[in-house]
C-alpha cells in the first residue's frame, strides 16, 4: 500500500470514529427530539375530545330530561330535518315507525327480516346509548354539541316515547338509562360473530377463493332489494349533481375508435362545491336537501348577491329557502367561498 493510499484510510478511520454515535446517545436524543414536539394535551382538552358513551354506560354524563321538555327542545331544533314525530322522510329517512310491542318484548324487530320499504333508527338501532351519544356530538345539524346534558336526556326519552318504548310522563336520567335498555325493540338484533368485528382473523363469508379453473361468466345470485337500494333516492344523481359519475364513466366515454375522451375539468367554483361537500345537499338543476344551484342563481339574477350568500355559507341560516336549516360553514378560506359564490351565481 502506498503513502497516500494508507494515509487516505488512516483519515476515514479517524472520521468514522469522530462521527460514531454510541447507541444509548442516539436513542436519548431521539427522545429528546419527540419530547420536543407538542405538548401534554390538558385536562380540560382531554375532557373536551372524550366525550363517547358506551353501551356499558361509562362516559355518560349525570343529568336527566323529561319527554315535555324533550318535545320542546324537538319542536324547536329538530322537527324542521325530522319532522315533529320523527316520522318525516324529507331530509332523512324516518327515525320512528316499524316497531311493536311484540318487538319490544322479545328484543328483536320483525320488520327487519321484511318487506318494510325503509328501515328506520328505532328498528335498526341496538343500544340507546348511542341514540344519546350521537344525539350529544352531531345534533342538531346546524349546531352540533350545542345541547346540554340534559337536553340530550329530554330529546332522547321524547324520542323513545315516539317508539312508544317510554311513557308520556317519563324522565330518562343516568340512573335509569339501563333500565331502559332492557325495552329497546332491537337490543338482541346486534351480533358480534362475524369477520368485521375486530379480533375475529376472519372473512364474514364462507367462501373459497377460486385460484384455477375459475367460471368465465360470474352469475349474481342475489342484489340489494330495491327498498334497501333507494332509500336515499338516487345516490349517483345526488352524489354527482355534475361532472363525471363514480365508476367506469370515470375513466372517459369511449370513441367509436377505442380511443377515451378525457372528462372536461370541472371549474374552479364546481370543484370547491364538491370539495366541501355542498352537493349533498345542493345539486345543479334540481332541489335535494336545499334549493338547487340554479335557483339560487335565479333568485339573484340582476342582483350583487356576492357579500351576502359568502355570508350565508359562512354563518349558516334558515328561513330563507324553507324550515331544513343551513349549517355554517366558518372553516373554508374566504378565497374559497369568494369562488363558489360567484360559481353558484352563474349557474344555469
Amino acid at each position: 500500500m502506498s503513502m497516500w493510499a494508507e494515509l487516505r484510510v488512516a483519515a476515514a478511520l479517524l472520521l468514522a470514529a469522530g462521527c460514531a454515535v454510541p447507541p444509548s446517545a442516539a436513542a436519548a436524543g431521539t427522545s429528546e427530539a419527540r419530547a420536543a414536539l407538542g405538548r401534554t394535551a390538558t385536562p380540560a382538552e382531554l375532557a373536551a375530545w372524550d366525550i363517547d358513551v358506551r353501551p356499558d354506560f361509562k362516559g355518560l354524563p349525570k343529568g336527566s330530561g323529561t319527554v315535555p321538555q324533550g318535545q320542546k327542545v324537538w319542536d324547536g331544533k329538530c322537527a324542521s330535518c325530522h319532522g315533529d314525530f320523527g316520522e318525516s322522510n324529507e331530509v332523512f329517512t324516518p327515525l320512528v315507525g316499524g316497531t311493536t310491542a311484540e318487538d319490544i318484548k322479545r328484543g328483536r324487530v320483525a320488520g327487519m327480516t321484511g318487506n318494510q320499504p325503509y328501515r328506520t333508527t328505532l328498528m335498526k338501532v341496538s343500544t340507546v346509548s348511542t341514540l344519546w351519544d350521537y344525539i350529544h356530538r352531531a345534533m342538531p345539524w346546524n349546531a352540533p354539541k350545542s345541547l346540554s346534558a340534559n337536553e340530550v336526556y329530554a330529546v332522547t326519552a321524547y324520542l323513545l316515547h315516539l317508539g312508544e318504548i317510554v311513557p308520556a310522563d317519563f324522565a330518562l336520567s343516568d340512573t335509569n338509562i339501563a333500565e331502559v335498555q332492557r325495552r329497546m325493540p332491537n337490543r338482541a338484533g346486534m351480533t358480534t360473530d362475524h369477520g368485521l368485528w375486530p379480533g375475529r382473523g376472519r372473512p364474514d363469508t364462507g367462501n373459497t377463493a377460486c385460484m384455477s379453473r375459475c367460471a368465465e361468466q360470474v352469475t349474481i345470485a342475489s342484489s340489494m332489494p330495491d327498498y334497501a337500494r333507494d332509500a336515499h333516492g338516487d345516490l349517483a344523481q345526488q352524489q354527482r349533481a355534475f361532472g363525471p359519475v363514480r365508476g367506469i364513466a370515470a375513466a372517459g366515454a369511449a370513441r367509436p375508435g377505442g380511443a377515451a375522451v378525457a372528462a372536461a375539468a370541472p371549474a374552479p367554483g364546481a370543484r370547491l362545491a364538491s370539495q366541501y361537500q355542498c352537493v349533498a345537499c345542493h345539486a345543479m338543476d334540481r332541489k335535494l336537501v336545499g334549493p338547487s344551484f340554479a335557483d339560487i342563481a335565479g333568485k339573484y339574477k340582476g342582483q350583487d348577491a356576492h357579500a351576502a350568500l359568502a355570508r350565508k355559507v359562512k354563518a349558516g341560516g334558515q328561513g330563507a329557502w324553507g324550515a331544513v336549516p343551513m349549517p355554517p360553514q366558518p372553516q373554508i378560506p374566504d378565497s374559497d367561498v369568494q369562488a363558489m359564490v360567484g360559481w353558484i351565481l352563474e349557474a344555469k
